[in-house]
């Protein structure tokens, strides 16, 4: 089974998991019925990931990145925080996805590191545009709960053709973004984003492409249990979604900043 997330797919590419084992036990009258009778094997006792796994992993991990953003929220750190804390997650996020061992104290410290950056971040936001942190925490929110709703309703469907054009957008969002980012050291203010007019399409493409990643977070996630892959994958599956949803968050605040910059 393979994966298009960058991130589930040191998971779940190329393992070769099975749900189920083979055993070569005799069938008699006296086994079935024992087998009938004994209780259902928990998540356990066999080892496997599920659905609640993941749901408690990934809280710890917005557990973490929201106590760690409020402190820098609080402290009001200073912009070398912003750099500190996206570098260092930057780095923690390599070493997450291309390592071949699940290292929960290394998650965990990429959201630490996530919240410093996020809560610094968002408190020079909110001084520019008192408010616009908790429009752009009920936006991702919405967003999110929205992408659920559809993926889980049938509504959105991964198929082959959806994640190359998927994975395509993104690589060519990469590459105005990096447009941008030259432009802006050339004395362009903004970059792309301070076109006139271009800036709020730019942003809601970025908004988009966050938003459709998560259908391929859930979809994996979901190949994940059914494929019976084991349970400690529920950290890497939980590191996933954080990575999607920190994404998501920037861009809807990114967003909401240039649509109240041109009020």
């Amino acid at each position: 089974m393979r994966s298009s997330n960058p991130v589930l797919g040191r998971a779940f590419n190329n393992r070769g998991y099975a749900s189920m084992g083979t055993t070569t036990t005799a069938t008699t009258p006296e086994s079935l019925e024992n087998l009938y009778n004994a209780p259902a094997a928990s998540a356990l006792q066999t080892g496997r990931m599920t659905i609640e796994d993941v749901v408690a992993r990934t809280s710890i991990l917005f557990g973490i990145l929201v106590v760690t953003g409020a402190i820098a929220w609080t402290a009001n750190l200073g912009f070398g925080a912003v750099m500190f804390g996206f570098l260092g997650g930057f780095a923690l996020a390599m070493v997450n996805i291309f390592s071949q061992k699940i290292r929960p104290g290394l998650i965990m410290a990429y959201a630490a590191f996530e919240g410093i950056a996020l809560g610094t971040l968002s408190h020079f936001y909110n001084d520019v545009y008192p408010g616009i942190v908790s429009q752009a925490v009920i936006g991702t929110l919405c967003a999110f709960a929205g992408i659920l709703f559809a993926y889980s309703n049938g509504k959105i469907r991964v198929t082959p053709k959806f994640t190359r054009v998927l994975i395509g957008a993104a690589m060519g969002y990469l590459a105005l973004g990096l447009v941008s980012m030259i432009l802006s050291f050339t004395g362009n203010s903004g970059g792309l984003y301070g076109v006139t007019g271009f800036g709020p399409l730019l942003a809601m493409a970025g908004v988009g492409l966050a938003s459709f990643f998560l259908v391929l977070d859930f979809d994996q996630i979901e190949k994940g249990v059914a494929a019976g892959v084991p349970q400690e994958e529920s950290w890497r599956a939980g590191f996933g979604l954080l990575v999607t949803i920190v994404w998501l968050y920037l861009e809807v605040l990114r967003l909401i900043s240039i649509l109240r910059g041109d009020d």
